[in-house]
């Protein structure tokens, strides 16, 4: 059976938690004006999690009504996030449709499900759990070699032991790799300049990465 088009799919049903412009806090994009279409549920729980309003609830939306807010706004930038957006099958024709209406689409991920069928422009930011995270046993491994150049990789360091599990992790798997690999303090447990203190220690070829959003408006803020 031929699989119908994102074009023409735009009644596929996705349960949305909230669509919103702001500046894009994270990765090496941050600073840049983005649209964030932030989609429900998540099987993980990490202890740090700052959207757990996005577990559940939302409200069911059509493809075409998704791309239609995100035309509202003025930019060309694009975030799907989450909760875990690839634990939602409508979230392959909405990747693909905003690609088609000519955006520059990046993906949040938890780093727990393969990417291989996220469309090959997509910028992909994958998480990979550190063990403080309480979910360092979902990661699946196999994204690393499933990524592109343009995409890259993220550890949120909530300690000491957690930076030294991300130092070997990042010597054991991604060491040589044109991907840029974040290393970003838990907000709310680990002082930024802890972490930035190691990292120059060990001179660690990694981008300290703050959620700037938080510094602008705030930690509890949603819709920024």
């Amino acid at each position: 059976m031929t699989r119908a088009s994102p074009r023409h799919a735009r009644f596929v049903l996705m349960r949305i938690t909230e669509i919103f412009f702001s500046i894009q806090g994270e990765s090496s994009h941050a600073g840049k004006p983005c649209v964030f279409v932030r989609l429900t549920g998540c099987s993980l729980r990490c202890v740090y999690c700052d959207t757990k309003y996005s577990y559940a609830g939302g409200r069911e939306m059509e493809l075409g009504d998704v791309l239609g807010e995100v035309a509202r706004y003025p930019a060309k930038l694009v975030e799907v996030t989450g909760g875990e957006p690839l634990e939602q099958e409508a979230v392959y024709p909405l990747m693909t449709s905003l690609l088609e209406d000519g955006y520059t689409v990046m993906l949040e991920t938890g780093g727990h499900v393969r990417i291989d069928r996220v469309p090959a422009p997509v910028i992909k930011i994958i998480d990979i759990k550190c063990p403080d995270s309480h979910e360092g046993h979902s990661v699946c491994w196999e994204n690393i070699n499933l990524a592109s150049p343009h995409d890259e990789f993220k550890f949120v360091v909530t300690s000491r032991s957690d930076y030294e599990w991300s130092k070997a992790a990042w010597s054991n798997r991604l060491q040589g790799l044109p991907n840029t690999v974040l290393f970003s303090p838990a907000h709310d447990d680990l002082p930024p300049a802890n972490l930035a203190r190691w990292i120059l220690e060990d001179g660690l070829p990694v981008r300290l990465q703050l959620q700037i959003h938080k510094y602008i408006w705030g930690s509890e803020v949603r819709g920024v």
